[in-house]
């Protein structure tokens, strides 16, 4: 692996080539945030996950649908920080993934509304984007999936992503 120092860690030589099970998953995703209401605001008020446990002020636990934690917030490191530099190491943005591309227009009416400011939006070929900052600065991807059989392909058979221009328009009409 480039830029890769085997000094960092033991190498293990292994026999067999391993792949992650498919029905792996990302659980959840903590954040360390300047002001846990102002976050709560963000995530809860407007993007509308639930609050399913929270530590006093310093830091909630947030779901869709009742799962134990999807994002947990907290100010534990990070109380009264600035933001971080954008240009540094660190974590691109969140990504949200709506189950249809009804529930990601109904969120875009809902920032919209709100004058909540986009960072950015594209049409990826197998999916719908929006991109937009938290109050602290992280970024946030809030998206749909178009079903598999509609993924562009090469003709090789592997996926084609690009980034066009989303029609938000043609979006909203799913209203």
């Amino acid at each position: 692996m480039e830029g890769f120092k085997k000094s960092n860690f033991k190498m293990i030589k292994m026999d067999l080539q391993y792949t992650i099970p498919a029905q792996t998953s990302i659980g959840h995703v903590h954040l360390k945030v300047s002001d846990l209401k102002r976050s709560t605001d963000f995530y809860c008020g407007l993007l509308g996950f639930e609050i399913t446990g929270q530590y006093g002020d310093e830091a909630a636990f947030i779901s869709a649908g009742g799962y134990h934690h999807h994002i947990a917030l907290n100010t534990w490191y990070s109380k009264g920080s600035p933001q971080a530099d954008k240009n540094a190491v660190g974590l691109l943005h969140t990504a949200i993934l709506y189950p249809t591309k009804r529930d990601l227009a109904v969120i875009y009416s809902r920032l919209k509304t709100s004058q909540y400011p986009l960072t950015g939006c594209a049409d990826h070929g197998v999916s719908y984007a929006l991109y937009l900052d938290d109050p602290d600065g992280n970024g946030v991807e809030l998206y749909w999936d178009r079903p598999m059989e509609q993924w562009p392909r090469r003709e090789n058979g592997s996926v084609e992503m690009y980034t066009k221009q989303l029609d938000l328009a043609d979006l909203l009409d799913e209203l």
